[in-house]
């Protein structure tokens, strides 16, 4: 993963080809007679070996592309075998590789020529912290890590009793076997017994033998001391596996219960706190919390851009607008994207709306619908198509970023939102790419059809703002008219006529 992003964010180009056809040499003189002719030098051999190199670095790149491929999501791209020598070197070289060296020197062979004593193995405690760095490496890899926390608690409390078990069987030793009642008897299976009796009094589960003398009434105290600090810090430590393997539910479960108070004591209605309710529970079910941006937030930004290459780098180079643009301007834009769960028959967008972001399909479908009661679905986007991101680039001018058609999610919907603010803040930083953008703009535009214009409807005057000037009645209109002379004039014309 993180060498594909070292190949994106500045991995030198492969030199350029040379061209493959030589100029041709000047023409030599003709060998005199007697003299051999000059053997004639392949002209097309110096192009050949450099096809050969060509041919061979892209073999080379075939097989790292292919290594890369098979890499697991996660793993590290480094020189396994120098990364092994630096190792080794480092290792032999501390203080750890002189206490591994005297941890196995077996002194268990003494026991051939002695008595067997426990004594010679005391020299392998001392690698114990090999235990606790192995437990911390497994748990760190793990996927449910507290499964590997419950097991190790268990095992500290099974040891715990085995220690003292051990510890009875040598007072009883030491006491002298069935001497008294509280000693172990020597019958039976000696360890069994003896760590039956751990158990009761380790745990203070009670129910023992009395004990007689000064020394195992002194051993008996301790050991109910002890127990009771054993116990109650394992117990502890239990509760704290178990509370940390239950926080993100605990989280979850908390938030929804706030929600569902707040929208009670707003009276929402049914119908909304259901599909609240049902977007939590769709959301934890689906990725186990309900922002992964806080996750995200945490992480080193070497390590969020490794995982947003890995994840959408793909898809975001198969569009068509961002086709040609710089690489790190696509990372740059990953960075960016914001995760949104839409539900069932949610509208993502709706014809007529202003367009300010571009949608990445996470996982889920989406349908593009239209008719008087959006019945009709035009097609049916699913995982890793994209739609809206001719919107990022058209201004508001004319109404070039109105939303066309109405989407709705086809079931349960996980999307990536790109916000037209976010890519304009990284543009200014990419011209060369911003160049790119707006032609690649225009001709998707052209290529979909021109925006319907918008109307130039006049915007009305103060005096409109009034109402309408009523018409003058015909009889007031005779008398003006009589007033200013015209109607005598008519009369007069109509004489004339007749005459």
């Amino acid at each position: 993963m993180f060498s594909r992003l070292k190949n994106i964010m500045g991995a030198p180009a492969p030199p350029p080809a040379q061209a493959a056809a030589a100029p041709p040499p000047p023409a030599s003189n003709p060998p005199a007679k007697g003299e051999k002719p000059p053997e004639k030098k392949d002209e097309g051999e110096q192009p050949k070996k450099e096809d050969k190199k060509e041919e061979a670095k892209k073999e080379d790149g075939k097989e790292e592309a292919k290594k890369e491929e098979a890499q697991k999501p996660g793993d590290f791209n480094i020189d396994d075998n120098k990364d092994r020598g630096m190792t080794k070197a480092h290792y032999r070289k501390s203080q750890r590789f002189k206490i591994d060296l005297i941890s196995i020197i077996p002194f268990d062979l003494l026991c051939l020529y002695f008595q067997f004593s426990a004594f010679y193995r005391l020299n392998r405690f001392i690698r114990m912290d090999s235990f606790f760095e192995f437990s911390d490496r497994l748990e760190s890899i793990m996927a449910k890590a507290y499964i590997w926390r419950v097991a190790r608690t268990t095992g500290y409390l099974l040891f715990a009793l085995h220690l003292n078990a051990c510890v009875f069987f040598i007072a009883s030793v030491h006491q002298g076997l069935a001497t008294t009642t509280w000693v172990y008897n020597g019958k039976g299976s000696a360890y069994l017994r003896c760590y039956y009796f751990a158990v009761r009094s380790l745990i203070n589960i009670g129910g023992l033998p009395e004990p007689v003398t000064t020394f195992e009434i002194m051993f008996q105290m301790t050991n109910f001391f002890v127990g009771v600090f054993v116990f109650s810090s394992l117990i502890g430590q239990m509760r704290d596996v178990i509370g940390a393997a239950t926080a993100g539910k605990t989280y979850f479960r908390a938030s929804m219960d706030g929600c569902v108070v707040y929208m009670n004591r707003y009276t929402i209605p049914k119908l909304c706190q259901n599909r609240v309710r049902t977007w939590y529970n769709y959301t934890w079910a689906a990725q186990g919390m309900l922002d992964e941006s806080e996750l995200l937030d945490k992480m080193p930004l070497v390590m969020r851009t490794a995982i947003a290459v890995d994840i959408n780098l793909a898809t975001f180079q198969k569009i068509a607008l961002f086709q040609g643009c710089d690489q790190q301007m696509l990372v740059d834009m990953l960075l960016r994207l914001k995760s949104i769960v839409y539900l069932p028959g949610d509208f993502v967008v709706k014809k007529g709306d202003i367009g300010k972001e571009m949608y990445i399909i996470k996982s889920g479908a989406v349908q593009v619908v239209g008719g008087p009661d959006n019945s009709i679905v035009f097609v049916t986007l699913k995982a890793g198509c994209v739609f809206g991101e001719i919107s990022l680039l058209q201004s508001a001018k004319d109404g070039g970023n109105r939303r066309t058609a109405n989407v709705k999610a086809h079931g349960f919907a996980n999307l990536f939102v790109l916000e037209k603010k976010d890519l304009f803040d990284i543009l200014v930083h990419y011209p060369e790419s911003q160049k790119v953008l707006a032609r690649k703009g225009r001709q998707l535009v052209k290529a979909k059809g021109p925006a319907p214009a918008k109307t130039n409807e006049e915007k009305p005057k103060g005096a409109t703002l009034f109402a309408p000037k009523p018409p003058t009645p015909k009889m007031l209109r005779a008398f003006g008219d009589l007033r200013r002379g015209g109607f005598m004039e008519k009369l007069r014309k109509v004489a004339r006529e007749t005459h």
